[in-house]
């Protein structure tokens, strides 16, 4: 748990890497690519041009990959899957494909076999007339 703090601490001071030319032109959008110009500023980290990727801006190694709990994710597609996680150290996160009924069925499941669900199905009650909408 230590090292998710650090984690945190370090994702906070770390930059948005934001690719050459990003700022400029919308087109472009800000998904990092490498600056490959001979010429190119932020490729010879010249000051105020920019932050590039590098290892030292990454986590922890024992906490990389991990849910922000703390927990490591597994997909679940069926109540079958939900057999082999190892409710110490893991944490489901039931798949985007599943329908709501089957859903349910694992939730229930999840419950009895007391395995933290990331992503659980929450049921909205109706709001009565008298209340904001």
């Amino acid at each position: 748990m230590k090292a998710l703090k650090l984690r945190l601490k370090l994702k906070r001071k770390k930059p948005k890497f934001i690719r050459q030319g990003g700022k400029n032109l919308k087109r472009l959008g800000g998904k990092w690519r490498k600056p490959r110009g001979s010429q190119s500023k932020l490729r010879k980290h010249k000051k105020a041009r920019g932050h590039i990727p590098h290892p030292g801006y990454g986590s922890p190694k024992s906490v990389r990959g991990l849910h922000p709990s703390g927990f490591k994710e597994v997909l679940v597609y069926n109540l079958k899957d939900l057999e082999k996680i190892n409710p110490e150290k893991q944490a489901c996160r039931i798949a985007s494909t599943v329908g709501k009924k089957k859903r349910l069925e694992i939730m229930k499941k999840a419950e009895e076999l007391k395995i933290k669900v990331l992503n659980p199905l929450r049921i909205e009650t109706e709001k009565k007339d008298g209340e904001n909408k």
